[in-house]
């Protein structure tokens, strides 16, 4: 019986095939614009004068609205030295197909934004409004959360930045309003020779707390941390070099020591959404008159029951005879520093958007970028912020995938 042969066709070929690359857009050149901040008394700015230097000098035109790093303590002169462009009209500063914020979009943002813009900025979860989520995503934004903006490692170095400030601040704030000038008990935070030292209670092990910690010891206060994460009480320990009193998150055993506490410290956060609230009403009534709560975590609502939103102009409130301190923007307080630290990490992704071609481009390119995009061309890509407000939900890695 015969065998068949396979036929070749005889335009076959055993060269080898060319392989298809994913090949990056070309770079371009970017127009950033940098408002000035009106909401939240905001007084950081996004990219100092150095940062704007670097970007003009990679081809980029960087816009900046006059008066916008004033509360950094930054004058037009130094920008314009920069090489950056001073603008006296805020409209046309919106116009930039980039914007660079250090406070959230607001309401009064609104009639300035155009179609299609990026939005670069924090995002307070807590403050946020469905009406002002509904109309960004009728102007089809892009929107990217810098405090979600992750590196290469994974960590979040914005958020990092930020909770060290804020944890280094939390003492210098209680100090404060523990005085007799500010309603406080009259008590010197860490106490003196022959005085028993303050006692404090923190809430969260991670950057906020480390640092508050750190704050706390040197004062020669009594420290006591809990978390509800073993291991983050562990790294606090390593990372402190010294053995301090932790605990796991039990009520009865948190609940006494608030009563006998003088500065109470919220800074316990959820990876995403809210903020788990730990300490009930019922706890906050039974510390002492004129004891302190610091709410670090009220940008992401608080962890403290009794905790309310306030600004750097009425910073306090009192309920149960306990001073509540619900600032959400804390490094504002020391704007210079934060904006350094800001600006840090956004020259240098600036620069790589116009290298790659555009930020839809980097974020094809770069996948630990995408858990800061809240909103991507009007989609709202936040399952937390859809599942809060009902509104659709899409997943952003399919939006890219399905990128034309």
């Amino acid at each position: 019986m015969s065998v068949m042969k396979p036929q070749i066709s005889s335009s076959f070929s055993y060269e080898t095939q060319e392989e298809v690359l994913d090949i990056p857009h070309r770079s371009k050149p970017l127009l950033i614009g940098i408002p000035k901040e009106i909401a939240f008394q905001e007084n950081r700015i996004g990219l100092i004068p150095d940062a704007v230097g670097v970007l003009v000098a990679n081809g980029h035109e960087v816009m900046v609205e006059s008066g916008a790093g004033e509360g950094s303590r930054y004058s037009d002169h130094d920008y314009a030295e920069a090489g950056a462009r001073i603008i006296f009209e805020k409209e046309e500063v919106y116009k930039c197909p980039i914007l660079v914020k250090t406070a959230p979009p607001v309401e009064a943002d609104l009639p300035f934004l155009q179609m299609h813009q990026i939005i670069i900025s924090p995002l307070h979860l807590s403050a946020l409004k469905k009406e002002l989520v509904e109309k960004l995503m009728a102007k089809k934004i892009t929107a990217l959360a810098i405090e979600n903006i992750k590196d290469e490692n994974q960590n979040y170095p914005i958020l990092r930045s930020m909770g060290e400030i804020a944890g280094s601040a939390v003492m210098l704030i209680a100090g404060q309003y523990l005085s007799n000038f500010n309603q406080g008990k009259g008590v010197l935070l860490g106490g003196i020779s022959g005085v028993p030292p303050t006692k404090v209670v923190i809430i969260g092990a991670d950057i906020i707390g480390e640092f508050a910690t750190r704050n706390a010891l040197a004062l020669g206060a009594s420290v006591k941390v809990f978390d509800n994460n073993v291991s983050r009480l562990q790294r606090l320990q390593n990372n402190l070099g010294q053995r301090v009193w932790t605990s796991v998150l039990e009520p009865k055993i948190l609940a006494k020591q608030l009563k006998t506490c003088e500065v109470a410290v919220g800074a316990l956060r959820n990876e995403i959404g809210r903020a788990p609230i730990v300490v009930t009403e019922e706890m906050v009534a039974a510390m002492r008159p004129g004891s302190i709560i610091i709410d670090v975590a009220i940008d992401r609502g608080g962890c403290f029951e009794t905790s309310e939103l306030t600004n750097h102009e009425h910073p306090v409130i009192t309920k149960h005879n306990v001073i509540h301190y619900g600032v959400p923007n804390i490094p504002s307080g020391f704007a210079r520093t934060a904006s350094q630290a800001i600006s840090n990490v956004l020259m240098p992704l600036l620069i790589q958007v116009g290298d790659m071609g555009g930020l839809e481009e980097i974020i094809w390119q770069q996948a630990h970028l995408r858990e800061g995009i809240y909103l991507y061309k009007g989609a709202l890509t936040d399952f937390y912020i859809s599942e809060k407000f009902q509104l659709k939900f899409t997943d952003l890695n399919l939006l890219i995938a399905s990128r034309s």
